[in-house]
């Protein structure tokens, strides 16, 4: 009996890449969502006709593809077409109208704007967008403080198709009514991915990150039940991710239960973004709820004021929202004598394996 054949030696890993385990890795196959790809083309396709384009507005849970499907679809029009110039924006930190603007002419090579204001930046954009046919994709659109840019665009650009992308429905009653009725767009739906669906995406991304024959089958088949319970297939990258790297940190050539289990246990680091990615403000506010993790929003709403906080309740309450989508905090509705409320917990209250 050896004692150390089951373990890895000096410079084996597990893994072949784990770029492929990341939440924004572009997959070449898009398993599960060619329907959807399909719309994005046939809005998109009047402009390649040089007529204006259809306007999307895509919803669904989170983690389930949206943007993965999108930009799938902008890559295949990039290698068929210069004739159509798409422009892609995070409005998680590209949240006003100023900013985006401002991200819009960077991408599209202007220098030197950092003194530019709002009108003057949207006619840079202008000159440049104007000339040739254009997607614009605003993904995250819940959490932009204000949406001026839309009427702008709306009026002023020529031939252009708009994809809206959000995970709430109720983002476009929330709208104002101008854009509304000069937006009307089509309403997409994105359908969570059932079990088999899921299991297939996972094991394409393992193929691809992991040294084969590295993963005991049962506990692959957990991590597919966490994905599903948690209907968020970055659920599923989290934990091969970090099971991977526990069984690493033994030198096991083999991923068991035992490093899913782990890896669960580990539920308090998983955060959609990287806390470092978020403003101030936000980082300002997760500390507050953190240092008051299980109390009312509305008392950790007072703490934040006591501590210097400045912005509106309305205000706050969309930095939770925030927060919350990427997974740093988690919210449970309450009913009581004085009414409903919400109670607000730190991410490390919450485990991947309460799903």
């Amino acid at each position: 009996m050896s004692l150390f054949k089951d373990m890895l030696q000096s410079g084996e890993s597990l893994f072949r890449d784990t770029v492929f385990l990341s939440y924004d890795f572009q997959p070449k196959i898009l398993y599960g969502r060619e329907s959807e790809q399909q719309r994005f083309a046939v809005a998109i396709r009047p402009l390649l006709q040089n007529h204006n384009g259809r306007n999307l507005f895509v919803y669904g849970a989170p983690g389930i593809g949206k943007t993965t499907a999108c930009k799938h679809v902008l890559r295949e029009l990039e290698e068929t077409t210069d004739d159509v110039m798409p422009i892609y924006v995070n409005c998680w930190k590209e949240n006003t109208t100023y900013k985006i603007f401002h991200r819009i002419c960077l991408d599209l090579g202007y220098k030197f704007i950092q003194n530019k204001k709002t009108p003057e930046l949207f006619q840079l954009l202008k000159q440049k967008v104007n000339k040739q046919s254009v997607v614009f994709i605003f993904d995250e659109i819940d959490k932009l403080e204000d949406t001026d840019f839309l009427y702008t665009i709306l009026e002023d650009i020529y031939r252009k198709s708009l994809f809206l992308i959000t995970n709430y429905r109720d983002s476009y009653s929330q709208m104002d009514e101008r854009i509304r009725s000069r937006l009307n767009p089509e309403f997409l739906f994105f359908r969570a991915y059932n079990e088999t669906e899921t299991a297939a995406i996972l094991k394409q991304r393992r193929e691809y990150a992991f040294v084969p024959g590295v993963w005991d089958e049962d506990a692959f088949k957990e991590i597919v039940e966490k994905a599903v319970e948690a209907k968020d297939i970055r659920v599923g990258l989290y934990l091969m991710r970090e099971a991977g790297n526990l069984a690493e940190d033994t030198s096991t050539r083999r991923i068991a239960m035992e490093h899913v289990a782990g890896a669960t246990k580990k539920a308090s680091e998983f955060h959609i973004k990287p806390t470092e990615t978020l403003e101030d403000d936000l980082q300002f506010i997760l500390e507050i709820v953190k240092n008051n993790s299980g109390k009312k929003i509305g008392e950790v709403y007072t703490e934040y004021q006591k501590t210097g906080g400045e912005m509106s309740y309305k205000s706050f309450q969309r930095r939770i929202l925030k927060l919350r989508d990427g997974k740093f905090i988690h919210t449970k509705k309450t009913q009581g004598i004085d009414g409903n409320s919400t109670l607000l917990n730190y991410s490390t209250e919450k485990k991947l394996s309460d799903f």
